[in-house]
């Protein structure tokens, strides 16, 4: 009866891929302020600084994963055999970096409750200076990847990865002044504790989403049941069966449906009604449609998933 595609011959590019420039220069501050935190953690000795070096270097081993990703997904276009290309690389690297996210919380949390029991001496005044700098970088990359994280699951990683840094800033550079002015030596600590409390809900919550997409889960922000309604109500349809929608990546979300038609129904006027309505009322412009006579349609009943 008919079969359509509401696609060319090339998937477009992911929401992911529209901000890879800023990506790409969020990962350039980050790699530079991570040579700085080395270079003056060793010469001054501090502790602190080369701990936060190590997070940061988780920052750009997450913004590098999150590239990559993107990439990867780009130049890899679909083929016979992969014919959605690479775009779960960015799924994946969104789940790659809340595991990385999650560790290093852990960790963070797990040492400042060992140094409440003995706090060492941190040197004030480099930590102080480092932090700030360390805050100048991280709020020019948060304001390069902020608008990519309302449209990307990987740039929200990525996202995620640099504002846990810039909170981080923001509770080292506390910590090093009450040091630098009082002495009291608890404040590294306690700081830590509060950045680990903060990270760790955000990177379980970036993880649901990744593994959402993974599991082909309907998108949260769709009603299946709505589609499913709106696509019966066209003119020639009598039954909608085997819908599914999922996300192949974020910004890119897909769709298959089954369409049983009235026997006087024109197969081509209602693909194009269907497409139509996928793409214009619910932003799905990959829809894989199946008209068929209410004969055919008796054999779908035989499925069992």
């Amino acid at each position: 009866m008919g079969h359509g595609h509401g696609h060319g011959h090339q998937l477009p590019a992911s929401a992911s891929g529209r901000h890879q420039s800023r990506l790409a220069a969020a990962l350039g501050i980050g790699v530079a302020f991570l040579v700085l935190e080395v270079v003056v953690g060793v010469a001054t000795g501090s502790l602190a600084l080369i701990s936060d070096a190590g997070h940061m270097l988780t920052d750009v081993l997450g913004l590098g994963m999150a590239l990559t990703a993107i990439v990867l997904a780009r130049r890899s276009g679909p083929t016979y055999r992969r014919t959605f290309g690479l775009y779960r690389a960015e799924v994946l690297a969104a789940l790659a970096n809340a595991l990385l996210l999650f560790a290093v919380a852990g960790y963070v949390v797990f040492e400042a409750v060992q140094r409440i029991a003995e706090p060492p001496e941190v040197p004030g005044l480099p930590v102080l200076l480092v932090a700030a700098g360390g805050l100048a970088a991280n709020v020019v990359a948060f304001a390069l990847l902020r608008e990519g994280a309302t449209e990307s699951l990987n740039l929200r990683g990525a996202y995620l990865e640099v504002l846990a840094d810039l909170i981080g800033s923001i509770g080292v550079l506390i910590s090093g002044a009450i040091t630098l002015t009082t002495g009291w030596r608890y404040a590294d600590p306690i700081v830590g504790v509060a950045i680990g409390l903060f990270v760790l809900p955000r990177t379980v919550a970036l993880a649901r989403r990744a593994l959402r997409i993974l599991f082909q889960h309907a998108p949260a922000d769709l009603d299946v049941e709505r589609i499913s309604a709106d696509l019966a109500a066209l003119a020639g349809v009598c039954d909608v069966h085997d819908l599914h929608v999922w996300t192949l990546t974020s910004g890119m979300e897909v769709a298959s449906a089954h369409l049983t038609l009235e026997r006087a129904a024109q197969p081509a006027e209602v693909l194009a009604a269907a497409q139509t309505l996928l793409a214009d009322e619910y932003s799905i412009k990959h829809a894989t449609l199946q008209c068929e006579p209410r004969e055919s349609a008796a054999r779908c009943n035989e499925l069992r998933w």
